[in-house]
């Protein structure tokens, strides 16, 4: 009897033992919010796009899972900065950002150019050349300041539209001239949704925008443990930028003929 009682004493043990092992090394799961800007971020990709790709293995290489869901942008900041999530991702950095969110070091760099017709002779060095063209605006970029002040003050023709592919559908109708858009999400929805033939008729300007469009992770300040976990975060960066890693997630775009000269700049 005495057997009986220490073999059954020692399987509880051992079962003990074993469910508070796994529970220990059970990594914690973070809910982030995010919103659709394919290649970077969409729910129609597997690996939910090149830009959350890099987010979760970060996380994962700090021992974090994640899941992402997605949301309208305006709402996926605003539910994150009161910490119904616990952050979201990913923003073009916003001074007004840094006294709600703690931001992650770089993500990845944008790289903003003007989308404009082929046939259009369209030249820029500084902003004040885009007065004499029709410029597509989304509402909820980020841009720079620059280019809202100006269209703010209605020193150039700004024409609102509410997405990326509203812009290249009224360029092709040459409803407006010119669109500053992101390169890669700009050959995404071409190669996705318009012919060769379409994708043709427009341009990518040279010249960047901004050679600075960084973007970030963003935690709520709301949430204890934010700090903790972006910090963790960078570490898992810059573990995924050393391992080589974080450059064949970024080689997934294929852009039209004659794109490959814009210039690139350094993540």
């Amino acid at each position: 009897m005495k057997k009986t009682w220490l073999c059954l004493f020692t399987i509880f043990l051992w079962m003990f033992s074993s469910l508070a092992g796994a529970q220990k090394s059970a990594p914690q799961v973070l809910r982030i919010a995010t919103g659709e800007l394919p290649p970077y971020a969409t729910e129609s990709r597997p690996d939910k796009g090149i830009a959350l790709s890099i987010v979760r293995r970060a996380f994962e290489l700090e021992g974090y899972q994640v899941e992402f869901t997605f949301l309208p942008w305006s709402r996926s900041l605003a539910e994150s900065r009161n910490g119904k999530w616990d952050g979201t991702a990913y923003w073009g950095h916003k001074p007004e950002h840094d006294t709600s969110f703690f931001l992650s070091d770089n993500v990845i760099t944008e790289q903003w150019v003007f989308v404009y017709r082929t046939a259009l002779d369209f030249k820029w060095k500084q902003l004040s050349d885009l007065q004499a063209y029709r410029v597509a605006m989304i509402q909820d970029y980020t841009y720079t300041p620059e280019i809202w002040a100006m269209a703010n003050k209605a020193e150039f023709k700004a024409e609102k539209l509410p997405n990326d592919m509203a812009a290249l559908r009224m360029l092709l109708l040459k409803r407006v001239d010119v669109a500053p858009m992101e390169r890669n999400v700009t050959c995404d929805l071409l190669a996705r949704n318009f012919s060769p033939a379409e994708a043709a008729q427009l341009s990518a300007h040279p010249k960047l925008m901004t050679e600075s469009f960084t973007t970030h992770l963003m935690l709520p300040r709301s949430l204890p443990a934010s700090a903790v976990r972006i910090a963790a975060f960078n570490n898992g960066l810059k573990k995924l930028r050393a391992s080589g890693e974080y450059q064949k997630l970024l080689a997934q775009v294929n852009c039209p003929q004659g794109w490959s000269d814009v210039a690139k700049t350094k993540e």
